[in-house]
């Protein structure tokens, strides 16, 4: 009865987050993901979660993996069947220097910590170091594809994502604060005229990333379902294929046949008009973070979890230096600068408010375009350095 219940609730969560999103504009400005791992972690907190030899714990971790192998396989084609990525063909070549030069300086900054860190008592390093790749080209999915394709711990995922965010949310509140002038003076070049296509501009301008009105309207929900209907067709293709090339359902080959096809998929107009796919996956990746976060264990964290949460800071402080460095040399504006390296850290969502603070219209979409492409190579990058820094050790 009790695990009933609290599956109830994961499942419950993501439609009471979006009913908060809707109506306080608090809530926009935190994120419905911090949201989603806040009601987890309180969950664990005050002990709702059957752990152990409680009664109903293995009844409980059963149905929390099956929730985590569905929600995200789900959520990735969801998420990219509405990126336009012919906008990079739009683009400016300084948008493309920005984009390198961030996901360059994000592989520097993890291999260098690795190599830093290594004996310092990280569980799974070079898997943690993947999903930070993953996090930091493309935000919180391709964090949590990665932890389910590499087969980490919960609760080092749990821990991980923590002081993640410890270390971005106040780099947030000081480039929305006025930070963003630091790197107008450190990257003081010329701001040259980004290409814009004036719908999607406008479209983003008013209803941001993520837009949840309409979802349940007559003309959006159909369509909607459609495109949950293909997202269940990838993953059985992904399944029916790790079936017959390994013997066995794999994680990992399954993630990545799901985001391939996805991508594949986005390029074709009646797949990428398929309205609130984004949104709808977000609900899935809502799910699971309340779930991930639900098997926190505040009595895990030792003191070796501190070199985790310097290994996380050294990580994003040298990203960011880098990134400078490779812009100062290819001339990026520190505005493109800001907005590329916020889209690669924190995912295409942030960038809109970012934007409002800059009050410079012109990256909008050089921002949006980059994060989108994080989306699509995160995962790679991430399964690839994780694979690389294994033979390492």
């Amino acid at each position: 009865m009790q695990v009933g219940i609290i599956v109830a609730a994961y499942l419950l969560a993501p439609f009471i987050i979006v009913v908060l999103f809707k109506r306080y504009r608090l809530v926009r400005q935190i994120g419905t993901v911090l949201i989603a791992y806040a009601i987890g972690v309180l969950m664990a907190l005050f002990d709702l979660i059957p752990t152990g030899d409680a009664l109903g714990a293995e009844s409980m971790m059963s149905a929390q993996k099956l929730i985590q192998n569905l929600t995200v396989p789900l959520a990735i084609p969801l998420m990219l069947f509405n990126c336009d990525f012919r906008l990079w063909t739009k683009s400016l070549p300084k948008t493309i220097s920005a984009l390198l030069g961030g996901v360059l300086s994000i592989i520097i900054a993890v291999v260098s910590a690795f190599f830093i860190f290594k004996n310092s008592g990280i569980s799974d390093l070079p898997n943690v170091a993947g999903m930070m790749t993953g996090i930091y080209t493309g935000g919180t999915m391709n964090f949590y594809a990665l932890g389910a394709a590499l087969n980490v711990n919960p609760t080092t995922i749990t821990l991980t994502y923590t002081f993640e965010m410890l270390v971005t949310f106040p780099l947030i509140l000081f480039l929305v604060g006025g930070g963003y002038k630091v790197f107008r003076k450190i990257l003081p070049f010329q701001d040259e005229s980004m290409v814009l296509q004036s719908a999607e501009l406008s479209e983003i301008e008013e209803n941001g990333i993520e837009n949840y009105s309409g979802m349940t309207s007559r003309k959006v929900f159909p369509r909607m379902l459609l495109a949950l209907l293909i997202s269940v067709l990838m993953l059985g293709v992904a399944a029916v294929v790790s079936l017959l090339t390994v013997g066995k359902l794999n994680e990992l080959i399954i993630i990545l046949i799901i985001t391939t096809l996805a991508i594949v998929s986005s390029f074709f107009k009646f797949i990428r008009q398929l309205p609130k796919t984004f949104e709808l996956g977000m609900f899935f990746i809502l799910i699971f973070s309340v779930v991930v976060a639900s098997q926190f264990d505040i009595y895990s964290i030792k003191m070796e979890a501190l070199n985790l949460g310097l290994f996380v800071l050294y990580i994003m402080l040298v990203s960011v230096i880098v990134h400078i460095i490779f812009s100062r040399i290819t001339k990026v504006p520190g505005d493109l600068f800001t907005v590329a390296h916020v889209g690669l850290l924190c995912s295409s969502p942030f960038i809109p408010p970012i934007v409002g603070a800059m009050k410079n219209k012109k990256v909008l979409i050089s921002g949006i375009v980059i994060g989108l492409i994080g989306y699509a190579i995160g995962t790679y990058l991430g399964v690839a350095l994780s694979f690389f820094l294994e033979k390492l050790i």
